[in-house]
């Protein structure tokens, strides 16, 4: 996970470079072809090291969405709705996430049906081969929405427009809003990461907590959402306050809540309650991206946002590696828990630090 997260970082800020001057659906393509690619190649891998390589290479491929698809929905919703917009992008991408577990979950209960009657071995290796194939033709379908979908490539500016670009980009702004970004890619990763170990230290199934994951990821999807439009009416910091505050919370909670309660008006009836805990923390977790991606665009012009988010992106990048790697050494130095308090702690500090954009306010 490390080395995929890790490569798509490296492609993102060229990405969005060339995209300034090529627009960004042709790109958008290319960057999802190389990954469907990538996992077909990582199914056939027949050794470790092979697999790692294969997962540096597909994930070179990665780089290119995130990227490309928030320059090109922060400019066709410049004037207005740009963090709605956004905002919906995010969640789209969220669909496929909630589709994963229940999949993954059904494949691992059936594979006995299918070994045993079938005589077909459907493990994670057919799972990347479907998925991967499945994105390739969904990549050909695309490209009868061009006429529909694609903005073109960004105005191009004289010497002197391009001067006025770059004393419009505030700088520091945005280096505090990528700080704040790395923080929070920490929290994601790291919660997305653990939590399925909180869940199996409650005597959780490893496909029960594979599937419990959903309720995450629910929640998650339901945060982009929200917060995508709440950003069209609230502060960016008020909005992270509250979603990384409950993040913080829940984290920490979640380690002490029970998967059920018994209670006296429904005895023998226990209430679940780990699940709604889990898409509160979800909404919280994945929310704040909304607002994040979409203020990216308040402290950058049209014509350079490819390459601003670009290097947003990529410095995310920087907390999605270095979670399940820190996080992990925490966990088997000292204990699950120790891991998940340090990284409730951590996330926690982002709302000291989303002060400092009150000294860079900008026009909404």
């Amino acid at each position: 996970r490390a080395s995929f997260s890790g490569a798509s970082a490296v492609l993102q800020l060229p990405a969005g470079w060339i995209a300034d001057y090529t627009g960004e659906f042709w790109l958008l393509l290319l960057g999802n072809v190389w990954v469907s690619i990538g996992l077909v190649g990582m199914a056939l891998a027949t050794t470790f090291l092979r697999l790692l390589i294969l997962s540096v290479v597909g994930g070179l491929g990665g780089g290119f969405q995130h990227p490309l698809a928030s320059g090109m929905v922060s400019r066709a919703y410049d004037d207005k709705g740009r963090s709605a917009a956004v905002g919906t992008v995010n969640f789209a991408g969220d669909l496929g996430k909630l589709l994963a577990p229940p999949i993954v979950t059904g494949a691992i209960w059936a594979h006995p049906l299918f070994a045993a009657r079938l005589g077909i071995n459907f493990g994670w290796r057919q799972l990347l081969v479907v998925v991967g194939l499945i994105s390739l033709i969904l990549m050909a379908l695309a490209t009868l929405t061009r006429r529909a979908v694609d903005i073109g490539k960004p105005v191009r500016e004289t010497d002197e427009q391009q001067s006025a670009a770059a004393n419009k980009v505030r700088l520091n702004g945005f280096v505090t809003l990528s700080g704040i970004g790395v923080l929070d890619s920490m929290a994601r990763v790291g919660v997305l990461t653990f939590i399925p170990f909180v869940l199996i230290s409650k005597d959780v199934s490893e496909p029960q907590a594979i599937g419990m994951m959903t309720f995450v990821f629910v929640g998650g999807a339901i945060g982009k959402f929200a917060v995508g439009w709440l950003g069209d009416r609230f502060s960016t910091v008020s909005l992270i306050w509250a979603t990384k505050g409950l993040t913080a919370a829940l984290i920490v909670l979640a380690l002490y809540t029970p998967m059920t309660v018994e209670t006296a008006l429904l005895p023998g009836a226990p209430i679940p309650v780990m699940a709604p805990l889990l898409v509160a923390l979800g909404i919280g977790l994945n929310g704040t991206s909304s607002i994040l991606y979409a203020t990216v665009a308040e402290y950058v012009p049209a014509s350079r946002r490819g390459r601003f988010y670009g290097s947003f992106y990529t410095t995310n990048e920087i907390g999605t590696v270095i979670a399940p790697i820190g996080y992990g050494r925490i966990a088997d130095m000292f204990s699950l828990t120790s891991a998940m308090l340090i990284m409730g702690g951590a996330t926690a500090l982002i709302l000291p630090v989303s002060l400092l954009l009150l000294a860079h306010r900008f026009s909404r």
